[in-house]
């Protein structure tokens, strides 16, 4: 007998395929013909398709997977190569991967067609999404006896990640680019404008009764307008342009390749179309407005923060004069006044420096009674005299972005929750943890985690009473940074959630080599989900994602009896919202 051992990838990881050759006489008919029909019923039982071939690259052996992955019978297949039967092709322009079989016979090395390969059948009427991996069989002595081919169809997977990757470069109500998608292209604008004398044109719109609509007939209403006034704008513009929702009433067109005289004309005549347009609901008619900043882009632009903050001071502009449009200038004393955030700068100072924040916590329960897992999630607030339970993070986290200073306000989030932890100020259930919500800026800040590090080892608060929530733009934009802080958190026991998830997500290949335990489906999703079938489909989608990578799922914002019912007959592992409990202060907060 010889025994060989080959490592393959096999369901995700490394395996060894053992093959037992016999050299010298046989063994009694009965037991030889017992151990090889269970080695064939072992294999065929495998979900992968398992193929090897003999030194000339000729199929020897194929599993019942393989026949059904190939649709071919063994009898069909044994004696033919493997390209005799198949095709592989990249599935994102059709390109030819060649034969996998000859170059692995040919280097005697692992060859794999990863994440793009597309198997086509020999008639061109199946195509199938396939992981495929080529190694080597060797004898004992090292002589090349053939290859062993492992095949997973990955079609479903695929298809999951493509539909989650739209929802990363595109607003799920008007149909356009989201924000994030919208300064990626920003930002490649910006590039080209810098390396040669390209000039383009950033329009910041704002429109100017929403909030009227939204209140009087409610957000249904709200949300078909919005729909409505999106795809007015998109046909004002050219091909070529992208319009992009940047969250509320706001949108944003990059203008490609445009004279800022051509600019003012498109701008002029969306505001036209808007004023023209009547919004109507049921037995009420109502007019749109919409104001316009625009900002030019050229090689003496700055960073696009800078340039959509100009466009936001212009539209500013705009709105307060009634004028409609306004071009941004660094001289206007109006824009000036607008960018006046930077007293938000000094006021966000004194409340690190005087402790002026204060903590929240919102409760999260587990559907099923689980006994380990996030119980509470810390929120934030800015005291002030004059509003009544303090300023919510949404009017101060953007000018704490803009300014640079999140990772200030995250290292004073974490010391106060962790110091109370310590102290006993926050008691939870036991294996339970608290949940805290770190910025992009603070992943990319490679002194935060021997920060974290630290603070643990002076509070003595075990890792695992920890959970830190991140969002997928986050990760992403930081992902050296992350991967290094979430590994090492991790590998000592904080567990980490991503947040919004469904939002947007542009890297499911990075982000599932990450070390996350829980997804938190955006509370957009969430809303009204006993009702609406396509946020049904959306949150099933995701929850058949989470439970390929092996995580648990939380759902947001749940804010009434039938999202909460929906959600746990769906499989949501933990639910938070105001149907479960509003913020109150940590003080105030038992889990």
């Amino acid at each position: 007998m010889e025994l060989s051992a080959v490592r393959i990838d096999y369901q995700g990881g490394p395996a060894l395929l053992l093959t037992l050759l016999e050299m010298g006489p046989a063994l009694p008919a009965a037991p030889v013909g017992r151990s090889r029909s269970t080695a064939w019923e072992t294999l065929d039982s495998l979900g992968e398709g398992i193929i090897t071939t003999d030194v000339s690259g000729r199929i020897d052996y194929l599993n019942h997977a393989a026949e059904q992955l190939m649709g071919v019978s063994a009898i069909e297949a044994i004696g033919q190569t493997i390209t005799d039967i198949i095709s592989l092709v990249d599935e994102s322009d059709r390109r030819s991967l060649g034969d996998p079989v000859r170059h692995c016979l040919a280097t005697q090395s692992r060859v794999t067609v990863g994440r793009r390969g597309l198997m086509i059948s020999r008639d061109g009427g199946d195509e199938r999404s396939v992981e495929l991996t080529v190694t080597p069989l060797k004898g004992q002595k090292g002589d090349l006896m053939g290859t062993v081919i492992v095949v997973r169809d990955v079609s479903e997977l695929r298809g999951l990640t493509r539909q989650m990757s739209y929802q990363a470069s595109h607003d799920a109500l008007t149909g356009l680019v989201n924000r994030r998608e919208f300064e990626r292209r920003l930002e490649e604008a910006l590039e080209v404008a810098h390396a040669n004398t390209a000039r383009h044109v950033l329009c910041y719109l704002d429109l100017d009764r929403f909030k009227v609509v939204n209140d009087s007939c409610g957000h249904m209403a709200g949300d078909n307008m919005l729909r409505e006034v999106a795809a007015l704008i998109k046909e004002t513009v050219r091909d070529s342009d992208t319009v992009g929702r940047l969250g509320g009433d706001e949108f944003g067109m990059l203008l490609v390749g445009c004279p800022l005289e051509k600019a003012r004309q498109i701008a002029d005549d969306v505001v036209r179309k808007v004023n023209d347009y009547r919004f109507v609901w049921k037995d009420k008619i109502f007019n749109i407005g919409v104001s316009v900043g625009l900002v030019e882009i050229s090689r003496e632009s700055g960073a696009p923060e800078e340039i959509m903050s100009a466009a936001d001071s212009a539209c500013y502009v705009a709105k307060k004069r009634g004028n409609h449009v306004h071009v941004y200038s660094a001289r206007d004393e109006s824009v000036a006044r607008h960018r006046g955030e930077i007293q938000w700068l000094q006021r966000l100072q004194t409340a690190l420096k005087e402790n002026r924040f204060e903590l929240m916590a919102q409760p999260i329960i587990a559907t099923a009674g689980a006994s380990s897992g996030p119980a509470l999630e810390v929120l934030l607030r800015l005291q002030d005299e004059s509003v009544p339970g303090g300023i919510s993070p949404l009017e101060f986290l953007r000018a704490a972005e803009r300014y640079r200073l999140m990772s200030d306000v995250d290292r004073w989030v974490v010391q106060t929750a962790v110091t109370a932890l310590g102290r006993g100020g926050i008691r939870l259930p036991p294996e339970r943890s608290l949940a805290i919500n770190l910025s992009g800026q603070t992943l990319g800040d490679p002194q935060f985690l021997e920060f974290v590090v630290d603070i643990l080892d002076r509070t003595g608060v075990a890792p695992d009473q920890l959970c830190f929530e991140v969002t997928e733009n986050s990760v992403i934009t930081n992902i050296e940074h992350a991967e290094r802080f979430i590994g090492v958190l991790h590998g000592m026991g904080c567990e980490f959630a991503l947040d919004d998830f469904g939002r947007g997500l542009s890297s499911f290949g990075n982000l599932k080599n990450l070390s996350l335990d829980y997804l938190k489906i955006d509370g957009s999703f969430i809303r009204n989900l006993d009702a609406d079938s396509v946020n049904q489909a959306m949150v099933a989608a995701m929850i058949k994602l989470a439970r390929t990578l092996n995580f648990q799922v939380v759902a947001e914002q749940v804010e009434d009896g039938g999202s909460l019912e929906a959600a746990k007959k769906m499989g949501v592992d933990f639910v938070q919202g105001y149907h479960i409990g509003r913020p109150q202060p940590l003080a105030r907060v038992v889990a």
